[in-house]
């Protein structure tokens, strides 16, 4: 080969490697998704909130019914959206910064616990006004659904989880924590409740029938623990952690970290979605992450998408195969739910 030919052969493969560095680079960027394949998350809508002012808390979801009930926290409403019709049909005023909504699919009914106020509401059923408050709930917070039970659990004050029964809004028994509890998951093939402690940097471990703490896993490396969720399956815990913003699983016989992974910052809600082994993470600096699972311990991330600024509120519905995301108003832009669907 002469001269000529040794330059052509050089300049096809300098062309190769710099097409090869190029799809390398848009890979890395989009979190593993390459040009032409489809996200992870696709966007089917936006539900307009206008009026609505302010962050948003937690969701509950009416799958019977097709509803979705969001925690206008800065709004002192529950805004009350239907997903058929991808529009707001009510916002029940009269909340003091509402944290928790849990909706009760025997009664139709609804639960709003208010952090301002520490009160405990119940909703009748649409439309919805109150028909029972409870005080006395200082930082009410988190609720969830206890199905053996038929009791609703809801994290308040400086350290303390209580079951409630919903009819008539009676505390049934409480435990106390180390300090106050942010998201936490019930085992349905247990007695155990796992509460994410951030100020005190640990997870506690719950026995709800015996109404105590049985074991604390201590969060030291990875802090600010706020959002969870839990594969009973597999037997892992997810948990979202802020300082550093890092995705950690745990072994919940163990309570040992077994994985641990990069996130976007300011993590305030987190679902696994079980039938395609993936995590979905809504993070307040203006992304969505979602992390797939090749086996229990090993996972990477294969999306990052944008969304905006503050927009952490998020929803996992396996039953619609739905995910919502809440975006707060800001400027000249509405609050807006936005409806994603996995592939």
């Amino acid at each position: 080969m002469g001269n000529r030919g040794f330059a052509a052969a050089r300049k096809n493969r300098a062309r190769i490697m710099k097409k090869w560095l190029i799809l390398i680079c848009v890979g890395a960027f989009s979190g593993g998704v390459r040009a032409g394949e489809a996200p992870p998350l696709s966007l089917v809508g936006t539900i307009a909130l206008p009026g609505t002012k302010g962050r948003f808390d937690h969701f509950t979801i009416d799958t019977r019914g097709r509803r979705l009930f969001a925690a206008a926290l800065g709004n002192n409403s529950v805004e009350v959206i239907d997903l058929e019709t991808g529009s707001r049909t009510q916002s029940v005023t009269g909340m003091s910064k509402p944290t928790g909504v849990l909706y009760l699919p025997e009664s139709g009914e609804v639960l709003v616990a208010n952090g301002e106020d520490g009160s405990l509401k119940k909703l009748g059923r649409a439309p919805f006004k109150t028909l029972q408050t409870a005080s006395d709930l200082s930082d009410a917070d988190n609720l969830r659904w206890d199905p053996k039970t038929k009791l609703a659990w809801l994290g308040y004050g400086d350290g303390a989880l209580a079951s409630i029964d919903p009819s008539g809004l009676k505390k049934i028994a409480s435990v106390r924590l180390a300090a106050h509890p942010e998201s936490f998951q019930l085992e349905r093939n247990g007695s155990r409740l796992f509460v994410n402690l951030p100020d005190a940097k640990q997870i506690a471990v719950v026995d709800r029938e015996q109404h105590s703490v049985v074991a604390t896993w201590p969060m030291t490396r990875f802090q600010a623990n706020f959002p969870m969720a839990l594969d009973e399956s597999s037997r892992r815990l997810f948990v979202g952690c802020r300082r550093p913003a890092r995705l950690v699983i745990l072994d919940i016989d163990s309570g040992k970290a077994v994985a641990d992974l990069a996130i976007a910052g300011d993590t305030d809600d987190l679902f696994y979605d079980a039938k395609r082994g993936r995590v979905y993470l809504s993070c307040g600096e203006g992304f969505i992450d979602v992390v797939a699972r090749s086996g229990p311990d090993t996972c990477q991330r294969i999306a990052r998408m944008p969304t905006a600024n503050g927009a952490r509120t998020s929803f996992y519905s396996p039953e619609l195969d739905r995910y919502y995301l809440a975006v707060p108003a800001k400027g000249d832009r509405e609050a807006e739910i936005r409806v994603y669907e996995p592939r």
